[in-house]
């Protein structure tokens, strides 16, 4: 089902400004999370290591709103130059800069006012100098043809209302032989219409999930190889039933319907060597 593109835009914009300006008070809401439940959310917690969760402002910690963990995916390798797609509150952005180290380069691209100022402030607590953060959309990357070695992603691409272009994007800006290692929310079979309908849905990380083969199709289309996509969580019923609630699509027949039929994945691909 189409949405329209900048309707879903600004709604999430709304929704990541308001999750910003709750992190800078100690708690977040990810996914469409109700507050009350930042704690349990099974899309968004547990994704980071002690030791890397210690290595990083408490606030970036807090408005971290994936479901995954790119950094610890991508192999980054020192010297690269690494860019995430919606990198709100910096924390892919930090453990990157780390990974590749003083010799490499860790961008932040991200289209909200306040995420982009809770990155700033977090880069400077921890200190980190080779970390710039960009504004802008992630279907119109501010860089340059051929700039990056990986770009990684942590539960972003999903809230795009045109995939299409921002894989197209991403191919346009890696470097031959560039990696590409997202982590998202996919989905397995059909999904309720009810669910695709709902522009709420759309910043909670649920509605404008890509079904798994038509993941694959769109990054092939983008000019993309050695593509795969690995499940990291699998949700159940239970799991996204107050999203559902949230959105007032609490019918046990439509939280049956979703059982099994969402998942955090990591998704990777290439681009072919020798490619402009």
């Amino acid at each position: 089902m189409n949405m329209d593109p900048q309707a879903i835009r600004e709604l999430v914009k709304e929704k990541y400004g308001e999750a910003a300006a709750r992190a800078k008070t100690g708690g977040s809401s990810c996914c469409g999370a109700s507050p009350a439940l930042m704690n349990v959310d099974p899309i968004t917690s547990n994704l980071y290591s002690d030791q890397e969760r210690q290595g990083v402002p408490a606030d970036a910690v807090a408005a971290s709103l994936g479901c995954g963990n790119p950094t610890a995916l991508a192999e980054l390798q020192a010297g690269e130059t690494v860019l995430d797609l919606g990198s709100g509150g910096g924390i892919d952005v930090l453990l990157s800069a780390k990974r590749v180290g003083p010799t490499g380069k860790a961008y932040g691209l991200d289209m909200t006012d306040e995420m982009l100022a809770l990155a700033r402030e977090n880069q400077r607590k921890a200190g980190v100098e080779n970390v710039e953060f960009l504004k802008g959309e992630i279907e119109h990357i501010p860089l340059p043809d051929r700039s990056v070695d990986v770009i990684i992603s942590n539960c972003v691409v999903n809230l795009s209302g045109e995939k299409e272009r921002v894989l197209s994007e991403a191919f346009r800006v890696l470097r031959p032989g560039g990696r590409l290692a997202l982590s998202d929310i996919v989905v397995r079979g059909a999904v309720p219409v009810e669910i695709r309908k709902n522009l709420e849905l759309w910043a909670g990380c649920v509605a404008g999930a890509l079904e798994e083969k038509q993941y694959r199709d769109l990054l092939h289309q983008a000019g993309f190889a050695e593509i795969g996509i690995e499940p990291t969580r699998i949700y159940q019923a239970e799991d996204v039933k107050d999203l559902l609630i949230g959105a007032e699509l609490s019918s046990d027949q439509l939280v049956a319907e979703v059982e099994g039929k969402f998942m955090s994945a990591f998704i990777r691909a290439r681009k072919p060597a020798g490619t402009m």
